[in-house]
């Protein structure tokens, strides 16, 4: 049986309502993080924060595969994904590193307060994503950067160095290679990403801090990422 067009229409714009909702759900996943960072249980504020990593890398394929902005043009979804991120990928891991002695003291609330403010730079720059799939300057993961503090038990001075260097970094434009959207070395960096993704979730179900041999292998992924990174930017 064929749909009219105004059914058509209207189940497309319930698609597109669907998806809005997955990315607000995010929120929802930000708040559980939350409760678990103020438990300092970090195990489950990383696995949650993980959850809110998985919408915000499926929303946006979903997005466009349902044309959402043509669905609902009245409506923002990359405005609501900014604000879920800037809360799950920033906000939240900032405030676990200064609670948890990452970032101790006058000394730590200066550096991650220079975080918040190099990070709302970043959301609000309208250059921070190129042409081909590429951010521009850091893109404030700091919910990685905060998750390799934790998973290698970095000292603080090493944190420190750590977030000036980043947040530095937020205002170079240098190209940061998107895992999934762009198309240089795709295939290798799909493994090295799902490799990654699977030694993560391991280490945040057993604890922190990571075992030797997850070490070796988030160290190795990311050093993987920044190389690419540099090679795919000389490259250009």
């Amino acid at each position: 049986m064929r749909l009219t067009r105004a059914e058509r229409l209207s189940t497309g714009r319930l698609a597109a309502v669907g998806v809005h909702v997955l990315t607000a759900l995010g929120a929802v996943v930000a708040l559980l993080a939350a409760r678990a960072l103020i438990a300092a249980d970090w195990q489950a504020m990383f696995l949650w924060l993980g959850v809110s990593f998985l919408i915000d890398g499926v929303d946006g394929p979903l997005a466009r595969f349902f044309s959402v902005k043509k669905k609902i043009p009245s409506f923002s979804g990359e405005r609501l994904d900014w604000i879920i991120d800037y809360l799950s990928f920033v906000f939240i891991p900032v405030v676990a590193l200064v609670e948890a002695g990452f970032l101790p003291g006058i000394s730590g609330l200066v550096l991650a307060s220079l975080i918040l403010l190099s990070s709302l730079y970043h959301f609000c720059d309208m250059g921070n994503k190129s042409d081909d799939g590429c951010f521009v300057g850091f893109p404030a993961i700091w919910n990685i950067v905060a998750f390799y503090c934790f998973a290698l038990a970095l000292p603080p001075l090493v944190v420190g160095v750590m977030v000036v260097v980043l947040v530095i970094a937020t205002f170079v434009p240098l190209k940061w290679v998107h895992p999934v959207r762009s198309r240089w070395a795709r295939p290798i960096t799909a493994l090295v990403t799902a490799l990654w993704a699977v030694v993560a979730v391991f280490v945040a179900i057993n604890g922190f801090p990571a075992p030797a041999w997850a070490q070796v292998v988030l160290v190795a992924c990311a050093l993987y990422g920044i190389g690419l990174s540099l090679s795919y930017g000389m490259a250009r």
